[in-house]
Order: structure tokens, then C-alpha cells, then sequence
């Protein structure tokens, strides 16, 4: 008999993952089971597939699959959800948990009511950023953003009219221009008062996704660097909205947000 996965969906700000605990249930071939559990009509249906596992450096750590079977470097959303898992769970008792990714270690500062995780503050690190922006042609137009790395990269590029963008035409085209060796993820942003902005994302190997975390601190860092903005935004998406500071001592990015369970379940590998 076919030994069944546990899984765990949850999702931050609408940006929703499959979780593994695999070190109780260990995957072999989470590509191909990225694919497969994430298809929304024939599957579980999620953005991708994320493994909590053990650490030697830090208290736990993350792989993330996106949907389309490709590992990710990093998920800001993802991060806070686990950070809400291990506490729940009963798998830590601090509130200070740090996380091995692909990107390094990341902090996350758990704010807890009752034993009941509330919100997670993630440390990001440190952003790297062009300061010059960056054009493009795709669809016969050009657009001018900013590059912007959290770990993974981001092409943030702003624009008086975000729900006016093509995103399931425009998104793959910039995606996968030939400026970006290893593709990038895209957001499309929209000031829309002091310190607010408007963002939609395609994100790199999962397309349109309600949330990005780190799509969030991007457009967060681009707005700062193009003076649309101060080192403090509210970054409003699909899903929900995230509150991201860049700390000007440090030069940090923090991020702030809820995470939230959906349902549990088993599921053949």
C-alpha cells in the first residue's frame, strides 16, 4: 500500500503553497509532485510546492517548487507561513525562528496571541539594486523598470494605469526577454497615495499569483530609489497587502504580514 503524504495549504496575502513537513514525510521527486499537486483542476491546487526540513545552520529550512516544477531561490510569503507552521505545530517554542533558504538565512519574528501566530515579520537582507533604470522592448513597446534583487530577481516596472496591464499577455514576455538570463519575476506598480502602491505580479515559473513577498520589497526598494516613495510603503496586491521597511541604518528590508491556514490533508506521492 502507497504510503500517504500529509500536507498543509496555506497561503500569504493569497499567494497560496502545498507544505511538506519532510521531516516526517520525505518527498523524492518534489519537481515532478510541484507539477502535479499544483494544478488547480486536476490537483491540490496551489502556486507551487514548499519542503520544511531540517537545518545544520539554522532552526529549519525551506525549498520551494514553483508551479511549474522549477525551485525557487526564495518566497517572502512562503517564509512567514512556515514561520506560523513550526509554531502551531508545536515543531518550535521560540519566537524568533531563523530559516535556511536558498537565498541565505532569514529571521522571522513572530508576533503570537494566545498561542496563536498573528502576524511574521521577515528580515530580507539586504536588497542589490540598479540605480539606473533598465528598458525593454516586448510587444512592441518598451518598459522601463528597475532591476532589483531579493535574493531572486525582480523587474519592477511602474505605470499610471496597473489594472489597465495585459499581465497574462505582457508578464511571460518580459519574463522570459533575453535580457534576463535566468528569467525574472515582473511587477507592474501603481502609486496611489503617500506611501501606498498598487502592485500586480507574474512571477517566474508560476505566472499570476495573487501575492508575492518578495515582488513586495522590490517594488518597495524601486519606488524608494526612484523618489516615488519613502523607505516605508504599504504594498497593496491582489491577495491582501504587506507593509515593507527598508531600514536606512542597516540597510535591511523588513516585511510584515499574516499567514494563514487553509486545510490539511494526505495525498499519494
Amino acid at each position: 500500500m502507497t504510503n500517504l503524504i500529509h500536507f498543509t495549504k496555506m497561503h500569504g496575502a493569497g499567494n497560496d503553497y502545498i507544505y511538506v513537513n519532510v521531516m516526517d514525510f520525505p518527498l523524492r521527486n518534489p519537481q515532478e509532485l510541484a507539477v502535479l499537486w499544483s494544478d488547480r483542476h486536476k490537483g491540490i491546487g496551489a502556486d507551487g510546492l514548499v519542503l520544511i526540513g531540517f537545518s545544520e545552520i539554522a532552526d529549519f529550512s525551506m525549498r520551494i517548487f514553483n508551479a511549474d516544477g522549477s525551485e525557487g531561490l526564495m518566497c517572502g510569503n512562503a517564509a512567514r507561513c512556515i514561520g506560523r507552521y513550526v509554531f502551531e505545530k508545536g515543531l518550535t517554542d521560540k519566537k524568533v525562528v531563523k530559516l535556511e533558504t536558498l537565498s541565505g538565512i532569514k529571521e522571522l519574528a513572530l508576533d503570537v496571541e494566545y498561542g496563536v501566530v498573528k502576524r511574521v515579520t521577515v528580515d530580507m537582507g539586504k536588497p542589490v539594486a540598479d540605480k539606473e533604470p533598465v528598458c525593454i522592448e516586448a510587444d512592441n513597446r518598451v518598459f522601463k523598470g528597475t532591476v532589483v534583487s531579493m535574493g531572486n530577481p525582480h523587474f519592477v516596472v511602474f505605470t499610471d494605469d496597473v489594472a489597465g496591464i495585459d499581465l497574462p499577455w505582457t508578464g511571460p514576455l518580459v519574463e522570459c526577454h533575453p535580457f534576463f538570463a535566468d528569467r525574472t519575476n515582473v511587477e507592474f506598480a501603481e502609486v496611489i497615495g503617500p506611501g501606498v502602491i498598487r502592485m500586480r505580479v507574474w512571477e517566474r515559473g508560476s505566472g499570476i499569483t495573487m501575492a508575492c513577498g518578495t515582488g513586495a520589497c522590490a517594488t518597495a526598494v524601486a519606488a524608494a530609489l526612484t523618489g516615488r516613495a519613502g523607505r516605508q510603503s504599504r504594498i497593496v496586491m491582489d491577495g491582501g497587502e504587506l507593509g515593507i521597511v527598508w531600514d536606512e541604518a542597516s540597510g535591511r528590508v523588513f516585511m510584515s504580514g499574516g499567514a494563514e491556514f487553509v486545510f490539511e490533508g494526505e495525498i499519494a506521492p
